[in-house]
């Protein structure tokens, strides 16, 4: 799942576009602790992990991994969202504009 849909990052992409990606870094950097406002999938996602809910003794039934193509200064500032919202989301990849969909087959399911 992309970081885009767990979370609203349409302010910091303005910033991106408009004053470049030093400033856009400085940006996730500057508010590295404020949680990301929640994204369209945000809902999806959190009904998809409550199906944990319904299985403890073998384990979960449901993992999301984050695959990203943003920049370590952004998912910072990702993953203290998801602490914030509590989200049983532990695995994530952060690749910097590279291609993320080959990435999943490096994860053991």
């Amino acid at each position: 799942m992309a970081s885009s849909a767990f979370f609203d990052l349409e302010e910091s992409d303005q910033i991106f576009r408009t004053k470049g990606e030093q400033s856009y870094r400085n940006h996730q950097r500057t508010y590295e602790n404020e949680p990301l406002k929640k994204g369209v999938a945000f809902p999806f996602i959190k009904r998809l992990l409550s199906l944990n809910s319904l299985n403890d003794e073998n384990g979960p039934l449901v993992e999301v991994i984050l695959l990203s193509r943003n920049d370590p200064d952004t998912g910072l500032r990702v993953m203290n969202s998801i602490e914030y919202y509590k989200l049983d989301i532990t695995r994530a990849v952060f690749v910097v504009r590279k291609v993320t969909f080959a990435l999943h087959t490096c994860f053991r399911y």
